[in-house]
């Protein structure tokens, strides 16, 4: 039974693969910049009556899914793992 929705994914096309749920707008926003950044299409879906909530709140407890294309899932993927937390990126280890 589903409670509202959260218990699964937004609805969305066969075609588009979950990538990822983000619970705040900062990560959020750091996926959304990492994905266009690479020039990956994305489509963003708020989970259960996230959207409402957004709206009226500015913010939603419910999660934001992200979605990508099915052939582009395994870059995007690689993309959010690519720098762990804690890791130093090249560009911070140049600049010191």
């Amino acid at each position: 039974m589903s409670f509202f929705g959260l218990d699964k994914p937004a609805p969305h096309s066969e075609d588009l693969e979950l990538l990822t749920t983000a619970y705040d707008n900062v990560s959020l926003a750091v996926i959304e910049s990492l994905l266009r950044g690479e020039g990956i299409p994305y489509m963003i879906k708020e989970r259960g009556v996230g959207s409402a909530v957004k709206i009226i709140s500015g913010l939603s407890s419910f999660g934001t899914d992200i979605f990508v294309k099915k052939e582009l899932y395994e870059t995007a993927k690689e993309l959010l793992e690519a720098t762990p937390e804690g890791e130093e990126t090249e560009n911070e280890v140049e600049n010191e």
